[in-house]
């Protein structure tokens, strides 16, 4: 081992060679790393996606996203101010090139199950202008919903100073506002992408919606980090959820899979309930009647009529005065 003294006395350009020969065996090395990587890709039983149409990246359904949000709350995310002069012209922009964006995206998701699966011909081209057109053309009623929900948000929270604080800083409405758009996706037969929409949204706000669930109007989730709604959920009209609810399915064999996929396994909601924090209910036969409510760290697995309210007893605190030192 070479002292300091002697390190020092090195000259700089055997150091520098020194360093360039083990980065030139590295390299040498890491070909044969390759080589292996590429053969195991080629052969084994892991999950490859080769020879298959490009899948979406998460980057498109961001675009896709921030667009919508331009046409559902117009002036809210725009890129430049809205006034009566470029209204017209801004908003047409951004539904030409949305068009553009999604006619693309949906042919891509299309075609990939296609050649990825098999499938025979069912004109993805023609398909995907048709669903994108289809889902452009459901924009103004995605917006009276929303705006339900954002009213409904307003009214049961006091916190809330105004519409437009809700609108730009609610994760719950930007939660449901991306539900909404991807669920009509998921309506209209789109593989894969509604799931990334979701997923992407999990991903900000901590609210994971699948893009299946069927949700009504003035649908409020208030804080909202760590809520789960399953893919069969139905969800009526006028209901409020909070922190930590999740609506799920029970526990499912190994192969549930291919026995459950398709079925209703996700709860019922009816209208005007309340789900507060930490509550769990689970079972696709489980419904939860009408202008129920439904208690904080509850756990449902069974149906509750009309008019009910379900809660915890009151747990019993221990109180324990710390023991002072003798001085």
């Amino acid at each position: 081992m070479k002292t300091h003294d002697e390190s020092e006395s090195q000259p700089m350009h055997d150091i520098c060679r020194s360093e360039n020969e083990c980065r030139i065996q590295a390299r040498d090395r890491l070909s044969t790393v390759a080589e292996r990587i590429i053969d195991h890709a080629e052969s084994s039983p892991c999950y490859t996606h080769i020879d298959s149409e490009p899948i979406p990246a998460e980057g498109f359904a961001t675009d896709i996203i921030d667009m919508f949000r331009e046409l559902l709350f117009p002036g809210y995310f725009s890129r430049e101010k809205l006034d009566t002069v470029n209204l017209r012209y801004s908003l047409g922009q951004t539904v030409s090139k949305l068009y553009d964006l999604l006619a693309d995206l949906i042919t891509h998701n299309i075609r990939h199950d296609c050649l990825r699966f098999n499938q025979s011909c069912s004109g993805c081209e023609d398909q995907g202008h048709d669903i994108a057109l289809a889902l452009m053309d459901a924009i103004p009623n995605i917006r009276q919903v929303l705006a339900q929900d954002v009213r409904a948000a307003f009214e049961g929270d006091p916190a809330a100073k105004s519409h437009d604080e809700i609108i730009f800083s609610y994760p719950g409405v930007y939660a449901i506002s991306v539900h909404r758009v991807a669920h009509r996706l998921f309506e209209l037969g789109v593989p894969m992408l509604p799931r990334i929409m979701s997923e992407h949204a999990h991903s900000i706000t901590g609210i994971d919606i699948h893009p299946g669930a069927t949700i009504g109007g003035r649908f409020v989730i208030d804080h909202g980090t760590g809520v789960v709604i399953g893919e069969t959920t139905r969800i009526g009209n006028n209901v409020r959820i909070y922190q930590g609810v999740t609506l799920g399915a029970l526990s499912l064999p190994k192969d549930a899979g291919e026995r459950l996929r398709g079925k209703k396994r996700h709860p019922t909601i009816e209208d005007d309930v309340i789900v507060y924090s930490g509550a769990t209910i689970l079972g696709g036969d489980t419904v939860i009647g009408a202008r129920s409510v439904v208690g904080g760290n509850v756990w449902l697995t069974e149906s509750i009529p009309p008019d009910t309210t379900v809660m915890l007893e009151t747990p019993r605190l221990i109180i324990k005065e710390a023991r002072r030192k003798a001085g």
